[in-house]
């Protein structure tokens, strides 16, 4: 590509589409769109929206499939509490990573963890009378947003960015003392500004939740990809930070997805702490007859939705936890080639005008991970991403993560090499040209 799209083109494939605003789009439609254009020009664009895995799955998990599927899995209903194995190498993989015991019992397959957070939010919305609401720690993975909305659930949002340290407890507390929000979402590592809470911050989120009887739905689906530190010792320190530390009132959600770049399968886990899964609710024994939380949430909530996370998936799963457990695989050290795209790709961006929106954790600033976030001067939302998209980028608008700041969000994974680069680099001299023209 040597010179932008015509605003005219870009204009006609919007339209085309559906599309009155780019800015308020999905991630799947903005990737519908570039690949269009992409058709429409013969040029390859640099796709930074689509947060799917760049590294290969893990050979262990493939094994073990294909062991399971020679086995005849495939003809048998997996239980929906999950395969005793899973459950157990779950449970040593939290330990080993998190530092958190968990009864096996409370961990339970799921199908990706869009459906572990979609039913958890699900059945904590109908736990007590008077509390309906979810609240979001923003930004997020903006699907997690949509969640509530398509099962008629109630629920706020507020951005992180002015509220780091101790400004978080007066924040929350706000919310948490009109007596409505039933439980707290928000992701560690952050998608899309891949900040990470500080153990201050998440004491806070603890205790006010335990105080207010909130449940913290905590998503670790880039677990021990803070990079700063080294996680990749199972049983040995630092592990991932985690709210499991400061209250008991918690689900943790983990993925195969990133940590074992096994997406395809949707292959998740929630794991319910000790404590929640066998508290008795009178709201659940009144609608379903069973008043624990555990049980309601395999029997009732999970088993209507799926009847069960694929059977063999969970066999992948299971032996990449025991082969990371074990020592056998190290999957951190497998992902620290996404810190190595995000390192050089922040400098092609800060070459060219652009600088981090959500930059420090405290005094420190982000690690360089799987996601970062980029403004350009005070370019809006819209104007910033029609821009980008007539010069080749494909990028996710700020706004749509719950972020009320101006910005992108860049996902390094389709980054794979130099000759990816330097097409970014020259997409964004084309970008840089056609602003200041």
């Amino acid at each position: 590509m040597n010179e932008p799209l015509s605003k005219r083109t870009l204009d006609r494939v919007l339209r085309e589409q559906g599309i009155d605003d780019i800015s308020r789009t999905t991630i799947r439609q903005c990737s519908q769109v570039g690949t269009m254009l992409e058709e429409l020009s013969g040029e390859k664009f640099s796709h930074l929206e689509f947060g799917i895995p760049g590294i290969p799955a893990c050979k262990v998990g493939i094994d073990a499939q294909k062991k399971a599927l020679d086995a005849g899995v495939p003809s048998v209903y997996p239980s929906v509490h999950g395969l005793p194995e899973f459950k157990w190498n779950a449970a040593r993989f939290v330990k080993a990573f998190i530092d958190v015991d968990i009864n096996p019992k409370g961990i339970v397959p799921t199908v990706g963890s869009m459906q572990g957070s979609m039913t958890s939010i699900l059945e904590c919305s109908q736990l007590q009378p008077g509390k309906d609401t979810i609240l979001y720690i923003c930004p997020g993975f903006s699907a997690h947003g949509r969640q509530p909305d398509i099962l008629g659930i109630k629920n706020l949002t507020f951005d992180i960015y002015e509220y780091r340290s101790e400004k978080l407890r007066d924040k929350l507390e706000s919310y948490f003392k009109q007596g409505n929000i039933a439980a707290v979402l928000y992701s560690n590592p952050n998608n899309p500004a891949w900040i990470c809470l500080t153990e201050e911050e998440l004491k806070i989120i603890g205790e006010l939740a335990t105080k207010y009887d909130v449940i913290v739905l905590e998503d670790l689906a880039y677990l021990c990809m803070d990079f700063r530190k080294d996680m990749s010792v199972p049983f040995r320190p630092p592990f991932q930070s985690t709210v499991a530390r400061y209250t008991d009132n918690y689900i943790l959600l983990l993925s195969a997805s990133k940590i074992f770049s096994y997406a395809g399968e949707r292959i998740a886990m929630v794991c319910i702490s000790d404590k929640l899964y066998q508290r008795e609710y009178p709201a659940l024994k009144e609608k379903w007859g069973m008043s624990r939380f555990g049980e309601n949430f395999i029997l009732n909530y999970l088993y209507v939705n799926t009847s069960g996370a694929s059977h063999s998936a969970q066999y992948a799963f299971s032996a990449m936890m025991e082969a990371a457990v074990d020592g056998r695989y190290n999957f951190v050290k497998e992902l620290r080639d996404y810190g190595l795209r995000a390192h050089k790709s922040r400098d092609i961006f800060e070459n060219n005008g652009f600088h981090l929106v959500y930059d420090k954790d405290m005094e420190q600033t982000i690690s360089d991970g799987f996601f970062y976030t980029v403004e350009y001067r005070d370019m809006k939302n819209k104007e910033l991403l029609e821009t980008l998209m007539r010069c080749g980028v494909i990028a996710v608008p700020l706004n749509t993560t719950g972020s009320g700041q101006c910005g992108i969000r860049v996902c390094v994974s389709r980054l794979l090499g130099d000759e990816e680069f330097a097409l970014l680099d020259k997409h964004l001299k084309l970008f840089i040209n056609l602003v200041n023209q």
